[in-house]
């Protein structure tokens, strides 16, 4: 297999080369146009006599710069848009220029026009540099580890799933993994934007891109390139740069009919006063150029800020939703919960010693598949308990041998089936397990799935934002829906809920005028992800169809960026509405400046010129919206 199917989809340069073609073939056009023109300047002051040579030599300027406009304006007339808008507008005010005669007016103006399409490629780039930012993340070469044990420095393209590689102190993971050996810090800040390290122990798993800080890991590859966590958070940030935010659509719909309204109030002006330095003013005051960058730079922004929380957004279209929604639906397990269980109690029969007891659980748990079995496998014991012929019973328990006997771990059915005696299992909301050895019991160990820490705070916070309707959505039973929807305040329960429920319910709340954030991880959640107004998935550990269906995805486990991405959407749909008046605004003053004052000498320059102060004006509006960093507390 190629090496590259490995790689993740990144793009190989910031520029494509047809882009670079291009940028190369403008700047060496406005570099002979204004030597053209300098050497015309000089034959003007040499002698007063090279008239005729000035002007052929200011026209051949005109025409080399007149070329790449007349093919931009010609190519938008298949496709128009706001940007055809532009295009369109200076290639008639180019013409106006030649049929006058104002061979440098002519040149100079695509070259100042030029500037402001420079500002909108360098807001587009910042994008790829984040994109390319993050496969930076990966590193270049991996310690695979053989069956005889020997540790060989191969091409991390070179991984597949299943080989074992080890992370030292500084290295970056090279692929995502469960770790099967080790104990290290990891600094996974640039994936998920949690800035405090994660403890990587036995059995976790760990993400490509994340950082050792300390400690030797031994860790099983499970994804490779784009299948990785990196690779799908590389892909959805490529998929956010391409969409149009949908008040981009909305202009590009009346583009065409701006365009007529513009020539006709161009031609207007021309028969009333027969001023063509009016109708150059006005052509070129009416560019929208400000306009075309108000949306995708604030959208632009909003995505990038929204990575660095761990957050990726599909599409720009979900920001608009997120400003909007008033209700929150979740899920229990894997959502409000960690979906990760953990002993909370062990009861051990009279006589029977509990480091006994969790020793026997733990040595069981750590050959078990099982939630229940990894929970155990946590426990604190001896690890000189030596099992064999381990059997897994479905839906019963576990049965391995032991130098004192046969062992089992289980439900109480287990037991009874064995002819074990053993006390009613004790009346518990979570998972309950019991342990013997031999003839005898020795007690219940019981569990829980962990509720997610900041729930409850966050919660509050979207209640705060106006999102005051909050159910949780889950297919878990009735008594255990309602425990945990007491300890994070929610009021609206439904339990027990198939797939095909929680798709109606979150259809019916849809259908009576509601915009609800419909937060979940797993396979049933996907169809209500998919029919909400925003889907957001817990991707730290959700399911690939969770993920898939959702708008929105989570990188880290931090519940809070739930409310995070609403107060983003707010703060973008504001930078927008700024972006759009001052745009707007500012091509009204200048269309009305070019009416009222005629054009006069350079009028069309002196346009270009405030059009591309509009176009920095929205950029550095929309950079404001960079400065928005909950991890620091600034939001402002």
């Amino acid at each position: 297999m190629n090496a590259a199917v490995n790689a993740p989809p990144v793009p190989a340069a910031l520029l494509t080369r047809r882009e670079r073609r291009h940028w190369r073939l403008r700047i060496v056009l406005v570099l002979w146009s204004l030597g053209l023109l300098g050497l015309a300047w000089l034959l003007g002051i040499a002698a007063d006599t090279l008239t005729v040579e000035r002007q052929l030599l200011t026209a051949l300027a005109a025409v080399l710069m007149g070329g790449p406009v007349m093919a931009a304006a010609f190519r938008s007339l298949r496709q128009p848009d706001l940007h055809g808008v532009v295009d369109q507008l200076v290639a008639l005010a180019v013409i106006a220029c030649w049929v006058s005669a104002d061979f440098v007016t002519a040149t100079l103006l695509p070259v100042v026009m030029m500037i402001g399409r420079v500002l909108e490629d360098r807001s587009l780039l910042g994008s790829r540099e984040a994109v390319e930012a993050l496969s930076n993340l990966t590193t270049a070469v991996a310690r695979r580890i053989d069956a005889e044990g020997v540790v060989t420095s191969i091409d991390v393209a070179a991984l597949r799933p299943g080989d074992t590689v080890e992370v030292r102190a500084g290295d970056k993971v090279p692929a995502d993994g469960v770790v099967v050996d080790g104990v290290a810090s990891l600094d996974t800040a640039s994936l998920t934007g949690e800035s405090l390290p994660m403890e990587a122990t036995l059995g976790q798993t760990v993400l490509g891109g994340s950082v050792s800080l300390n400690g030797v890991l031994r860790v099983r590859v499970t994804r490779v390139g784009g299948d990785s966590a990196l690779g799908r958070v590389v892909a959805l940030m490529q998929e956010a740069e391409r969409s149009k935010p949908a008040v981009t659509r909305l202009l590009e719909r009346y583009a065409g009919k701006y365009l007529i309204l513009v020539i006709l109030l161009a031609a207007m002006v021309w028969f009333t006063t027969l001023n063509s330095a009016a109708v150059l003013a006005l052509l070129v005051a009416a560019c929208p150029s400000a306009m075309v960058l108000a949306a995708p730079s604030t959208a632009l922004a909003a995505v990038s800020v929204a990575a660095r929380h761990g957050i990726l957004l599909k599409s720009s279209v979900f920001l608009e939703r997120l400003a909007d929604a008033d209700a929150v639906v979740l899920d229990k397990t894997g959502t409000v919960t960690t979906g990760q269980l953990r002993v909370v109690d062990v009861r051990c029969e009279p006589g029977v010693s509990s480091d006994h007891l969790r020793a026997l659980a733990r040595a069981l748990g750590r050959v078990s598949s099982h939630p229940v079995g990894r929970a155990l496998a946590h426990l604190s014991g001896d690890d000189d308990v030596v099992l064999a012929e381990v059997h897994e019973q479905a839906g019963f328990g576990m049965v391995a041998m032991a130098p004192q006997g046969q062992v089992l771990l289980g439900r109480e059915a287990l037991f009874t089936a064995h002819g074990i005696t053993c006390d009613p299992a004790p009346s518990h909301a979570g998972p309950v397990a019991g342990v013997s050895e031999g003839t005898r019991f020795l007690g219940w160990i019981l569990l829980a799935d962990e509720l997610r820490a900041g729930v409850a705070a966050t919660l509050d916070a979207l209640r705060d934002l106006g999102l005051g309707r909050q159910t949780l959505l889950t297919g878990d039973r009735a008594s255990e829906a309602d425990r945990i929807a007491r300890l994070v305040g929610i009021d609206e329960v439904v339990a027990g809920a198939l797939p095909h429920d929680k798709l109606a319910f979150v259809r019916q709340l849809v259908d009576s005028g509601g915009r609800p954030i419909v937060v979940g991880d797993g396979i049933n959640d996907a169809l209500a992800l998919r029919a909400g107004a925003v889907g957001i998935a817990m991707g730290g550990q959700g399911s690939d169809i969770a993920m898939a269906s959702a708008d929105i995805v989570l990188t880290g486990h931090d519940f809070a960026r739930v409310a995070t991405c609403v107060r983003l959407g707010r703060r973008a749909r504001r930078t927008l509405q700024l972006n759009l008046a001052l745009s707007a605004g500012w091509t009204v003053v200048l269309i009305t400046l070019a009416l009222v004052g005629g054009g006069g000498s350079g009028g069309a320059l002196t346009a270009a010129v405030l059009q591309n102060c509009a176009a920095f004006g929205v950029l550095a509006s929309a950079g404001r919206l960079l400065r928005f960093d909950e991890r620091s507390g600034v939001n402002e």
